[in-house]
């Protein structure tokens, strides 16, 4: 926090402030995170730009210091609920990679974050399964080598999670697969600034 805003009144206005202390602040801290190989990771928040009429008003704050030096932005959006009896257990989140000086950019990938779990290996796991035709999805259920794993979508990730010598089995052949450069399909990113939430799972 600057020193002037600490120091005014509640109230006071001081334009541009904080995003001069970023720019500072990165320029001291650059050459030192290149010597020591660390990697230093910032969580922001977004804000709404005022007087905005045309185009997307959300901006991050803190100025543009901090998007330059960055060499790698995420832009990480809950897109539904995850839900299991009524009850929110999870976010199904998408994430676009909307800068990246190490990799191609704008890719993009959704996963479930649970509550108690963090970041689901079985639900991803799943759905890749799903998408390489692994595993086969009939209405509301998941078939793999012709035998019904569960019904649902959370049932089937707790089957997983159950039964880690299937899961095991399954990753393999899933990691086989992905490791053929013709089955890799790119993602779909239509849609991918929508911030429009909705149940997800049950």
């Amino acid at each position: 926090v600057p020193r002037a805003e600490i120091e005014g009144e509640m109230g006071d206005s001081h334009p541009g402030l904080q995003a001069r202390l970023m720019s500072q602040a990165l320029r001291k801290l650059s050459g030192a995170i290149k010597q020591s190989n660390t990697a230093l990771l910032f969580t922001n928040q977004l804000r709404e730009k005022i007087s905005i009429m045309f185009g997307n008003p959300e901006t991050t704050s803190g100025g543009r210091a901090l998007k330059f030096y960055a060499s790698v932005r995420l832009d990480i959006r809950r897109i539904a609920a995850i839900k299991e009896k009524g009850e929110v257990i999870g976010n199904r989140t998408r994430v676009r990679v909307t800068k990246n000086k190490v990799a191609p950019p704008f890719r993009v990938a959704e996963f479930d974050i649970a509550y108690d779990e963090g970041i689901s290996r079985s639900g991803d796991l799943l759905d890749m399964a799903v998408e390489l035709d692994v595993v086969n999805k009939r209405g509301s259920y998941f078939y793999y080598n012709n035998e019904a794993l569960a019904q649902g979508r959370e049932n089937a990730k707790q089957y997983l999670r159950d039964h880690a010598d299937i899961a095991d089995e399954i990753e393999g052949i899933v990691r086989g697969e992905m490791s053929r450069e013709e089955n890799v399909k790119p993602v779909a990113v239509a849609g991918s600034d929508s911030t429009d939430e909705a149940d997800y799972g049950e």
